[in-house]
């Protein structure tokens, strides 16, 4: 038996479903599993109020996130792997797990293998380097990740997942798919718990190498990913202006972040799909390096699915 941390935070409830899935084979094994569920001091809301979804993205992009409720993570437990779950606001971590990994509960990461899950819209590139970077410093080593994207075609998400964070309406809309990540894609997270089960019986959580490879655990799109790093960069300098006219929640602050939002509406719009555009005509010249690009970025546990079959439950 081997002894599993789950740290984990859902607002809308999806990424539970995820990690439900993936602890349900670990427990089956008969691997001891404690899941804790981070709970700010100030719960954020579901669906978000406009003004307070818009109000946290400096925060969340520079990293500086509210306190959180105290923490009941057992002591004296020496975890042989902890698992890592995370939503991504403003191509950053959410701002509860990076409370988790200023905090000094964080120090339990040493030296101690870590695997990462996402739930997101289909940009989570910059906020897994981010939450890379956290758990390196912290000692952690990072085993392995998984990524649960909206299969839905980028500018379809771009309208239903703000509708689902401002209006808790996920269903179809207008001809659009549902948004969120798929029924079928949240079920098949139990192949991840399946194999995770399978190679801490065969202490692999020790050999320093992944151990949920072939199993489809993250495929990236490179086109979006060039455009995410165009994307944060710019947040990276809307985060530090904006924090610059007041702290979180004061309201000097929100005639620039209503510009800020006026900006990022103008962005959707136009430069991501004229982007997108550009990418998809430049294809053969840069066939090669979106190749490259795809590859380093999928990394460590890839995109490569031959063994869904023999771990599927």
């Amino acid at each position: 038996m081997k002894n599993v941390l789950v740290i984990t935070y859902s607002q809308s409830g999806q990424l539970a479903e995820i990690a439900a899935r993936i602890v349900a084979p670990l427990e089956s094994a008969g691997h001891r599993v404690h899941v804790e569920t981070l709970l700010p001091e100030t719960p954020y809301p579901w669906p978000w109020p406009v003004i307070d979804f818009i109000d946290a993205f400096p925060e969340c992009v520079q990293l500086d996130p509210p306190p959180l409720k105290p923490l009941v993570i057992p002591v004296g437990i020496d975890w042989d792997l902890v698992i890592i779950t995370y939503q991504v606001w403003y191509l950053s971590p959410a701002l509860p797990v990076t409370a988790f990994l200023q905090s000094p509960h964080a120090a339990l990461l040493r030296d101690k293998p870590v695997v990462t899950v996402v739930a997101c819209r289909n940009m989570w590139l910059s906020a897994q380097q981010t939450l890379k970077r956290l758990i390196t410093d912290l000692g952690g080593q990072l085993r392995d990740h998984i990524a649960f994207t909206d299969s839905g075609h980028p500018l379809a998400t771009f309208i239903t997942t703000p509708r689902w964070v401002l209006t808790g309406k996920r269903d179809r809309f207008f001809g659009l798919p549902p948004a969120g990540v798929a029924a079928p894609e949240i079920e098949g997270a139990r192949r991840f718990g399946s194999a995770l089960a399978r190679a801490l019986h065969a202490d692999e959580e020790r050999s320093g190498r992944p151990m949920l490879t072939g199993l489809r655990a993250v495929t990236v799109i490179p086109r979006l990913a060039m455009s995410e790093r165009a994307g944060f960069r710019a947040f990276k300098v809307w985060s530090k202006l904006i924090r610059a006219f007041g702290q979180r929640g004061q309201w000097r602050r929100r005639p620039l972040l209503l510009v800020f939002a006026v900006y990022l509406v103008t962005l959707i719009i136009t430069v991501v799909p004229l982007s997108l555009l550009v990418q998809w005509l430049l294809s053969p010249i840069l066939k090669g390096r979106m190749a490259a690009l795809k590859a380093e970025l999928e990394q460590p546990s890839g995109s490569a699915d031959h063994l869904i079959e023999p771990h599927a439950p």
